[in-house]
């Protein structure tokens, strides 16, 4: 009996199926567990399989619709320090906007409620080389940013202004705070902005200009209050007062007001009623005679000397030319007032009017320290209130001396 032989099924080359079947089977395991970016399924910014193409493009991710746009350009120099940067976006939102000159204080500002815009809440300084970071989003998130830089310019001419302030001094309760810039100020927006004036009881407080606008006075509507403590800021240097022309002063000044102490003088009854610490008492004095009259109306104590040389060659006096030197001088006006030790009023005072339109008080010529005028004096201070009434003479004017008072609220 013939025996049959048992042959495998395979293909042409003689290889069994199984070891075929085998071997596909791994190359499937290999594919599956092959390098990858470490997590299965992964995706481009774009939505895509990391290293997927489309079209046998790579896919990126799409840039910022955000463009942001910085004013003045980068590079710029002699930039205005008011009124010239500004930070924009078009298509997105501001999201943070630095800044900073070369001492990396940032610059005051603040990002528009509608995030449009930034602009700074100070001026900047001149001749000073600045940086600006800027950052916004689009409405997918997309963030776009820009750095720029710039210089403002160097003013080739300036204001030096001055005021009647000693920092840390004490004045009393109808002290006015005048500055003077030495030339006129064309643009009296900026300087109004400039100088500013911060007080411990948020007293406003208000500027008036006077001598063809090279004199701001600023004080507040009725007289201060005891204890108010004053804090004069000067930002001038990036303020351009005139065409070209900018400050010269940034500092702060501060200042503390005293007890109050107002002197009303009726020059009719030849009286002064004194009112200090919630007491008051009154003075004989003499006023100005009817050819040289007192000034009517409210003046300020702004010098203060023990003895004071009066000239009246530097005044309008009518009569007899005089050049005396008097004690315990008190000025109120810029014209030659003052509240005074006179001999002559030792008589005088209480009875009649002989002064060249000073307020006399009973003294002695060297000044006797023990005297009605020696006691008043060494009792007053800077921005002590005297007022008169009922002198023939004219109402003081509102600059002669820190006669603003006179001046209605509403007019100043």
């Amino acid at each position: 009996m013939e025996s049959k032989r048992i042959r495998a099924i395979g293909g042409r080359s003689g290889r069994p199926v199984g070891a075929a079947l085998l071997l596909s089977s791994a190359l499937l395991l290999l594919t599956g567990c092959g390098p990858s970016d470490g997590a299965a399924g992964a995706t481009n910014a774009a939505g895509a399989p990391k290293g997927a193409v489309s079209g046998g493009q790579s896919v990126t991710a799409a840039p910022s619709a955000a463009v942001l746009d910085v004013q003045p350009s980068d590079g710029a120099k002699n930039v205005a320090p008011n009124g010239a940067l500004k930070v924009s976006v078009a298509g997105g939102k501001l999201t943070q906007v630095s800044v900073a000159g070369p001492d990396g204080k940032p610059v005051a500002g603040a990002v528009a409620a509608d995030g449009l815009t930034w602009v700074p809440s100070t001026g900047l300084a001149v001749g000073t080389a600045y940086k600006v970071n800027a950052q916004a989003v689009d409405a997918h998130g997309v963030a776009s940013t820009t750095t720029s830089g710039f210089t403002t310019l160097t003013p080739t001419k300036t204001a030096g202004l001055v005021d009647n302030i000693d920092g840390g001094g004490t004045y009393g309760v109808g002290m006015i705070i005048s500055v003077d810039f030495h030339q006129a100020v064309v643009n009296k927006a900026a300087a109004l902005a400039a100088i500013t004036v911060e007080t411990s009881d948020n007293t406003p407080v208000k500027g008036h200009w006077f001598s063809n606008d090279s004199r701001l006075d600023l004080r507040p509507e009725t007289y201060w209050k005891p204890g108010t403590k004053v804090t004069i800021h000067y930002r001038t240097k990036s303020a351009e007062l005139s065409p070209g022309v900018y400050g010269n002063v940034d500092k702060d000044e501060s200042f503390t007001i005293g007890r109050s102490k107002i002197s009303t003088v009726d020059a009719a009854t030849h009286q002064m009623s004194v009112a200090e610490g919630g007491t008051t008492k009154n003075v004989a004095i003499t006023a100005g005679a009817d050819d040289n009259p007192s000034w009517n109306g409210t003046m300020v104590v702004f010098e203060k000397d023990r003895m004071v040389h009066m000239n009246s060659a530097t005044t309008t006096i009518k009569g007899a030319p005089y050049d005396v030197t008097e004690p315990h001088g008190l000025k109120i006006s810029d014209t030659g007032s003052y509240v005074h030790g006179n001999p002559k009023a030792v008589e005088a005072a209480g009875h009649e009017n002989i002064s060249h339109g000073c307020i006399g008080l009973p003294d002695t010529e060297a000044g006797d320290d023990s005297s009605v005028a020696g006691k008043f004096w060494a009792d007053s201070m800077i921005g002590d209130v005297v007022i008169v009434n009922h002198s023939v003479g004219k109402q003081v004017a509102w600059d002669n001396g820190l006669g603003g008072w006179n001046a209605p609220w509403s007019a100043w």
